[in-house]
């Protein structure tokens, strides 16, 4: 039997063990389910919704405030008074009430234009909050695509152990004929089961490896974990990347530098709203009240009143220890450092480029070399086993050439992977990954 039939019985047979009673997971399926169901984005995105409602006048200081207010107080007591000419009045539970209700206004019309850094800053904050949740979803969608791409991998992997177990059974059997009929020592039919029962236990090793790949990635859709699936039998790799496109992007686009520039902004403000401070406070304020006593002793035994009240207030402060120069001085130093962080994250990314750059230009020879490989080695394994058929070459000829043949196959599908997880990690890192 030639390789490629017994390639082709394998792919069958590979195709339909694994399609039975499983739907196909397309990258896009994997990750439009992520985004629905990932736990991360989904506090992300409630994260920036609260940002978002966060962002208004009132949370800055800027509008006034308006409250109401209701005061009753009731007494029981029993009393004695004295008038100035000597009369003496006793009154026993006596009752007596004190009504007050009204709406008061109290408005900060100036307070050093620290409402306005708070508003700024509200703002800068929200972006914050959407620069942190873009983050989230490319590191979430870059862990979803090197899972799958993973499972690709090990797909294919499963197909190479698949074959070389196709092949130490043509052996066995191949032994064991040649044995019955006197052509064969019982050694070689003992040598090729022990090879037999060594490549299915890594063809077992591989299939438990593929379905915990498979519970990852379910874990990380947010589905559920015994959920089946297969995936598609190959991927492409985009061979066109160019480094200095990838840094530009990098430079616009990376959620971590945009997140860091806002944080410096973020701290500017801070040192606006300390500096404030500085100024006085004035107030606004007016309202309308309502009250009214009774009592059951005195000259009145009933007392009502009702008006406006309205006025101003200012305060400044004049001395507190020189903490003032401090703080500020101290928001000026937290400037200093959210510009070195992001100098240090700048430095952080284009590492990050320059290295996975030359893994991918890396992988990208080694995806060609392993093909060439894995195809010599194909030829070498089709020859031998002709002339195995033929009795013409040892036992050991043949494992090598089957251990060539898988060996080459796995080195080329794990070269893929790598290729592959390179350039998806330069996508991230330069914020656009595309499917």
């Amino acid at each position: 039997m030639k390789l490629k039939n017994i390639l082709l019985y394998i792919f069958l047979g590979f195709f339909v063990k694994i399609s039975v009673a499983q739907e196909v997971l397309t990258l896009e399926d994997a990750v439009r389910i992520t985004l629905e169901n990932n736990y991360n984005i989904l506090i992300s995105k409630n994260e920036v919704e609260i940002a978002e409602r966060n962002v208004n006048l009132a949370n800055a200081g800027l509008l006034p405030s308006v409250s109401g207010n209701l005061t009753n107080n009731n007494t029981i007591q029993n009393s004695s008074q004295t008038r100035s000419g000597g009369e003496v009045t006793d009154v026993n539970n006596a009752r007596g009430n004190t009504l007050n209700y009204g709406a008061s206004l109290n408005w900060t019309i100036f307070d050093g234009f620290r409402m306005f850094a708070r508003y700024d800053k509200l703002k800068e904050l929200q972006q914050l909050g959407d620069a942190n949740l873009q983050l989230n979803i490319l590191t979430t969608l870059g862990d979803v695509m090197e899972r799958y791409y993973n499972l690709v991998q090990q797909q294919q992997q499963l197909k190479a152990f698949d074959t070389a177990v196709a092949i130490s059974r043509l052996r066995v059997n191949t032994a064991q004929t040649r044995f019955e009929v006197g052509k064969a020592a019982r050694l070689e039919v003992l040598n090729a089961q022990v090879d037999f029962n060594t490549d299915t236990t890594n063809l077992l090793q591989q299939e438990m490896q593929y379905r915990n790949s498979k519970i990852s990635l379910n874990e990380l859709m947010a589905t559920d974990l015994t959920t089946d699936f297969k995936v598609a039998d190959i991927f492409e790799i985009e061979e066109n990347l160019v480094l200095s496109d990838l840094l530009d992007k990098a430079l616009q686009q990376n959620p971590s530098l945009r997140a860091a520039l806002i944080s410096k902004r973020i701290a500017e403000l801070d040192l606006k709203e300390v500096k404030a401070n500085r100024y006085p406070i004035i107030g606004l304020n007016t309202g309308y009240n309502f009250n009214r006593s009774e009592s059951a002793l005195g000259f009145a035994t009933q007392t009502t009143g009702r008006g406006f009240n309205y006025g101003l207030s200012a305060s400044i402060n004049i001395f507190n220890g020189f903490l003032q120069r401090k703080n500020e001085q101290n928001s000026a130093v937290l400037i200093k450092n959210a510009e070195l962080d992001y100098q240090r994250i700048n430095q952080n990314i284009n590492t990050q480029v320059y290295s996975a750059y030359q893994t991918y230009l890396t992988n990208l020879s080694l995806v060609k070399l392993e093909e060439s490989n894995q195809k010599l080695a194909s030829q070498n394994l089709d020859i031998t086993l002709t002339r195995y058929r033929l009795g013409t070459i040892t036992q050991v000829e043949i494992r090598d050439a089957q251990l060539n043949y898988v060996n080459a196959t796995v080195r080329l599908n794990d070269a893929k992977y790598r290729a592959k997880l390179a350039e998806v990690s330069l996508k991230a890192i330069s914020g656009e990954i595309n499917l």
